[in-house]
């Protein structure tokens, strides 16, 4: 027995469209899971049901950050095995030019959408099955921060305490709830640091990790170990993949 095997779950997860999103529904799909997938942008969406392995999956267009757009997509649901919580954005600014529009805007989409996401699953008793699995993607950056990045390592920093008190008070119910936290990935938002800093900046960042930058599957993968029932004994855990 493959106890990765995902056959017979069905994952939601968010943030589908790219990134480290797109590449865990992708990974969950070759171990036999069924995916929900949803993101912003239907063609990015697309691309990624696209390159699903298997048969059965859905793709549901939604932006999270709509109060009314989250019960749509929970509407349309049904019952759900996993969730991977793959929604983020990480606009840098030096601490002393952040302002009120730009926690809100972070926060907003960073932390407030899995929240909501997640009280809307969970108010729909049938929805989130017993065993089912909480994926949230955090970042290294939480014990290692760096200059320029308050708003998206704060917001991320919300979403694992979140997630661990989601833990103590789903666990009766047999629901786990753990957070990974990756070092730099080579992602769109990699590729946007690069642009918007310079080569440089990202070349120094591959030099602290040891391993070099990691690569989406390598993100993937892991959380594929948190959705299968090799991980059943594993909740309010936060995963560290920082290349050494």
């Amino acid at each position: 027995m493959n106890a990765f095997d995902l056959t017979g779950k069905r994952i939601l997860v968010t943030g589908a469209s790219s990134g480290l999103g797109r590449q865990c529904a992708i990974t969950a799909s070759h171990y036999g899971a069924t995916l929900v997938i949803t993101g912003r942008h239907q063609g990015r969406l697309m691309e990624t049901f696209n390159e699903l392995s298997g048969t059965g999956h859905q793709w549901l267009l939604a932006d999270l950050t709509k109060d009314s757009e989250i019960l749509r997509l929970v509407g349309d649901l049904q019952p759900v095995n996993g969730v991977v919580y793959s929604v983020g954005i990480s606009d840098l600014s030096p601490a002393r030019f952040i302002t009120g529009a730009d926690i809100n805007k972070t926060f907003t989409v960073s932390f407030n959408t899995s929240v909501l996401l997640t009280s809307s699953l969970l108010t729909k008793k049938k929805l989130v099955q017993k065993a089912c699995s909480l994926v949230f993607i955090s970042t290294i950056s939480t014990r290692y921060p760096f200059v320029g990045g308050a708003m998206y390592i704060s917001a991320k920093a919300a979403l694992e305490a979140y997630a661990r008190v989601l833990a103590l008070e789903l666990a009766s119910k047999g629901i786990r709830s753990n957070s990974i936290c990756p070092a730099f990935v080579k992602t769109p938002m990699l590729d946007s640091t690069a642009e918007n800093y310079s080569q440089e900046a990202v070349r120094k960042i591959e030099e602290r990790q040891p391993l070099g930058l990691g690569e989406p599957e390598d993100v993937a993968n892991a959380v594929v170990f948190f959705l299968s029932d090799a991980s059943r004994w594993i909740t309010a855990t936060n995963l560290i993949l920082g290349g050494g």
